[in-house]
């Protein structure tokens, strides 16, 4: 069944993209993660243009993350003093992102400068995941207790000024960092069309100490105001929301979520980390490729407009 999506021009399978968010939500359920990275370069592979892919991925990825973020907060699984921080800078620098996304789609640039920074970001982070997780697995059947280092233990972003005590969390730290971590992913997440739990999750573990049963939690909410402002600033800046494409996606994604959540039980933490570093690194791979390879149809009938926008 072929529909039509009118900002993408083009017409794609129904049932092709409602399996694409289907699988994209199961991989989300499986490893805990928003699923916008690996989504957006599908979309992409599969001949959606970049600036639309990545623009529509958002909507996706907000209504993925919310319920998410309602169950933790039920929970009382969500400090909101540190995600009001996370939130306005993700929010600022989502305004950086969609500046930069309209001013790279002026030059011409978009499509490249999307195909480097996923090279570069899915490869670092896939290769950072890999070497941790083949660590932890080699030590364990050693019989090498992995002891996890405990939320009051400090380093170096500590002893930074401008500290705010974050009761929740239970730690005393500099704004600093904060504001950092929720500023890169504002405008990674509206440049690149990702939500940036794949970077914000290690980022409140390994640098900020944030306890387990408070990262998660904290870290969707952060995804679900970031994203969702990324969303009206690319529909009302950029206009290349294209809402026919999102539902799709959203129903896939829904209901593949729920069966990848079902799934993540039958697996340990060091599997799940091995596994979902070997999709971030395919995915890598196959940018790198696409940036040496030579098309199949090196020539295009699009009529150029000014300033090389389409």
């Amino acid at each position: 069944m072929q529909i039509y999506l009118p900002i993408a021009e083009l017409s794609v399978n129904l049932f092709f993209l409602i399996g694409i968010g289907g699988a994209v939500g199961f991989l989300s359920g499986l490893f805990g993660v928003g699923g916008g990275f690996l989504l957006t370069p599908l979309l992409i592979f599969s001949g959606v243009p970049a600036s639309v892919a990545v623009a529509s991925v958002t909507g996706q990825v907000v209504a993925a993350s919310t319920s998410g973020a309602l169950s933790h907060y039920r929970r009382g699984g969500i400090d909101m003093h540190l995600a009001m921080y996370l939130v306005l800078s993700g929010i600022l620098g989502a305004f950086g992102g969609v500046a930069a996304f309209s001013i790279l789609r002026a030059l011409g640039q978009l499509d490249l400068f999307i195909a480097l920074g996923f090279l570069v970001l899915l490869g670092s982070v896939g290769t950072l995941m890999m070497i941790e997780s083949v660590n932890s697995i080699v030590k364990q059947r050693r019989g090498v207790v992995v002891r996890e280092r405990q939320a009051h233990q400090h380093n170096w972003i500590h002893g930074l000024p401008w500290r705010v005590r974050f009761k929740k969390s239970r730690l005393y730290i500099s704004v600093l960092p904060v504001l950092g971590i929720g500023t890169i992913i504002g405008f990674l997440g509206s440049l690149l069309g990702v939500g940036g739990g794949f970077i914000m999750v290690p980022a409140l573990v390994y640098l900020l100490r944030v306890p387990g049963n408070m990262v998660i939690g904290t870290s969707l909410l952060q995804v679900v105001a970031m994203m969702g402002a990324t969303t009206i600033l690319h529909a009302v800046q950029s206009q290349s929301v294209d809402i026919l494409l999102a539902f799709c996606l959203m129903i896939g994604g829904v209901a593949g979520a729920q069966f990848g959540a079902s799934a993540n039980k039958y697996l340990r933490g060091e599997q799940l980390r091995a596994l979902l570093a070997i999709l971030v690194l395919a995915v890598a791979i196959r940018f790198g490729l696409s940036l040496v390879l030579t098309p199949t149809d090196v020539f295009s009938m699009a009529v150029i407009g000014p300033g090389g926008a389409r």
